[in-house]
């Protein structure tokens, strides 16, 4: 049967994906807070213990959500999960895996009292195998524990409020269960990762593949990779690691004047189908599953992003990637529905921001063209557990991430959050600039930033947030060549200094990270966050055209306009919380997509 990436919409891991169907556990399970945390001594894993679970709640929408049917917003440190399941005992030679795309923050999994899984961090999954807990055919009960310690700074908590109630930028809480939890049956030894690098320059793509388990004698992989009908390459190697790497020649890259319908961009999103087969040394099969990347080369070079090897202007808005009803979960077709919108309004990009999304966002970003900078939620104070947690978390996120083509850039800290001091605390900057380097040596094919906004130390892009709201102010500060040798004017447009004593400049590109932010004049007694008021949409429109037509007249390499959307009481957005546009969409676009003179 031959799968093309279409076949991955809607699977919650879309460049992994086997046969048979996958069975998806949303919907209804039991649930209990466990605010004075009795649950371990009480037992409350063990099968038929069904008296805590009074409420019903519908997976994965969190608890604090309306969509979930709590709607709880208080601060409850544990929660508690239990759903009786039909499971069929696998067949010799055969895994049953249960796969939890996100639990914040820590997990614990219990099938029939048995303990199954845990994981710590909040925003990427992992996996439980089940195989030996399964010993017969019929209801299973699965409970899940999850703490999320709502008053821990050191934990990585994005825009998720430490108080009781939102304040400022910080938002509702999104405890427990947030992404899919699924059942996939899997052969005895499968493929577990499948990563791809391209390199269009070298005529290949680097791929890197991961069994679950070593393998007891040699192994066949065979790639396949396919544009449509055309067969792009076909390559079998011989292995006997449980992790190989290999490069894919791909003649056809060699052709340099007839590229256009092969390589991967925002405005012509050429994905390539993926087919990875294991065999025996026997040549018996073992897994085989389809994937998809995208043939494409992120540069920088004179202050310059080079989308394969050509000048390329970023146009960002900053997403938050939060729902009034559902909070950080997505609702069903909600993260295809942002990828369009933002294309339709005249984007390029989104910034997603403290928030590490849901795959199937990524899914739709490589799938409609629309360039990603992934960013880790932040924790809020220094110390040896922040360092622990934080490193732990985001090489699972670079990891897990890393083949799809919509990802351009890699942001592990965002405005000195967690490192609040790095001028005068070394070790501070030391946890930044080795957060950098960790991310390069998992990816060096992507610019990275050590801290985005300010006090930028080790860093491939300099990422600047202004927040002015006078374009002729914008215009002094970017609008001049040197920007392209790193010369910034303005050293303190925002809260601290741009760049740190000794922070090279090696013709990084400089972008304007986060500016704008401008809201409607609130209602008498309605709470609210911007950078300033705007009271008609003649003056709305206005603002953002002079303030995006100075960011595009300048030396800048692109900007990142806050935000998407509307998020509780911030309410800077260019879309409102229910995704619908402040300005008709054409004059949205007309002033997005808005390019330099002629002169410039």
């Amino acid at each position: 049967m031959h799968h093309t990436h279409l076949d991955a919409a809607g699977h919650p891991r879309p460049q992994l994906v086997r046969d048979p169907d996958w069975r998806d556990l949303s919907g209804p399970w039991g649930f209990a807070h466990d605010d004075a945390d009795l649950g371990r001594r009480a037992r409350w894993m063990d099968p038929g213990v069904t008296a805590p679970f009074t409420a019903t709640i519908t997976v994965p929408y969190p608890p604090e959500s309306p969509a979930s049917g709590i709607h709880d917003t208080g601060l409850h440190p544990v929660v508690w999960y239990r759903r009786t399941v039909d499971l069929t005992r696998p067949a010799a030679g055969r895994r049953l895996l249960l796969h939890f795309g996100a639990v914040d923050h820590r997990a614990d999994v219990w099938l029939d009292g048995r303990p199954v899984g845990h994981h710590e961090g909040g925003h990427t999954g992992f996996t439980c195998d089940l195989t030996d807990a399964v010993d017969h055919d019929g209801p299973h009960e699965i409970v899940v524990r999850a703490e999320d310690q709502p008053l821990d700074p050191t934990q990585p908590r994005g825009k998720q409020d430490w108080r009781r109630d939102p304040h400022v930028i910080w938002y509702h809480r999104t405890t427990g269960i947030w992404q899919p939890v699924w059942l996939e049956e899997v052969p005895d030894e499968h493929l577990t990762r499948v990563h791809w690098t391209p390199d269009i320059a070298h005529a290949r793509v680097h791929c890197q593949v991961r069994l679950n388990h070593w393998p007891d004698g040699p192994r066949s992989l065979t790639v396949r990779l396919a544009l449509g009908e055309r067969i792009l390459a076909e390559q079998r190697i011989r292995t006997d690691q449980r992790e190989t790497a290999f490069d894919i020649t791909v003649p056809a890259l060699r052709h340099g004047q007839d590229l256009d319908d092969l390589l991967w961009t925002p405005e012509h999103p050429h994905l390539v189908d993926a087919t990875v087969t294991l065999d025996d040394a026997e040549g018996a099969p073992l897994d085989h599953v389809t994937s998809y990347l995208g043939l494409r080369d992120i540069g920088w070079n004179d202050g310059l992003f080079l989308l394969n090897h050509k000048p390329y202007f970023l146009r960002f808005a900053l997403q938050q990637g939060y729902w009034p009803d559902t909070h950080l979960a997505a609702p069903a077709e909600a993260l295809r529905r942002d990828a369009e919108l933002a294309k339709e309004i005249g984007l390029n990009g989104l910034r997603v921001h403290q928030k590490i999304e849901d795959p199937r966002f990524l899914y739709w970003a490589d799938r409609l063209g629309l360039l990603l900078w992934e960013e880790m939620p932040s924790a809020y104070a220094f110390g040896t557990t922040t360092v622990e947690r934080v490193t732990r978390e985001w090489t699972e996120a670079v990891t897990r991430d890393l083949g799809h083509p919509s990802i351009m850039a890699w942001i592990p800290v965002n405005e000195s959050w967690s490192v609040p001091n790095p001028a005068d605390v070394p070790a501070q900057r030391h946890f930044m600039d080795a957060l950098y380097h960790l991310t390069k040596a998992l990816d060096p094919s992507r610019p990275a930033v050590s801290n985005d906004g300010w006090e930028i130390s080790q860093a491939d892009i300099w990422g600047v947030h202004d927040y002015t709201q006078d374009a002729a102010t914008l215009r002094r500060r970017y609008g001049h060549a040197a920007l392209r040798q790193g010369e910034l004017r303005e050293q303190w447009p925002g809260a601290k200094r741009v760049t740190l004593d000794g922070a090279g400049y090696h013709q990084q590109p400089v972008v304007l990270s986060e500016f704008g932010g401008a809201t409607f004049e609130p209602a008498a007694g309605e709470e609210w966050f911007g950078y300033d008021t705007v009271a008609s949409q003649k003056e709305f429109a206005d603002r953002l055209s002079g303030l995006v037509s100075a960011a595009v007249d300048s030396g800048l390499a692109g900007f990142c306009y806050t935000q998407f959307t509307d998020t509780l009481q911030e309410t800077n957005g260019l879309l409102t919380a229910e995704r619908a546009p402040k300005l008709p969409v054409a004059e949205l676009r007309a002033v997005l997509t808005r390019t330099r003179p002629a002169s410039g």
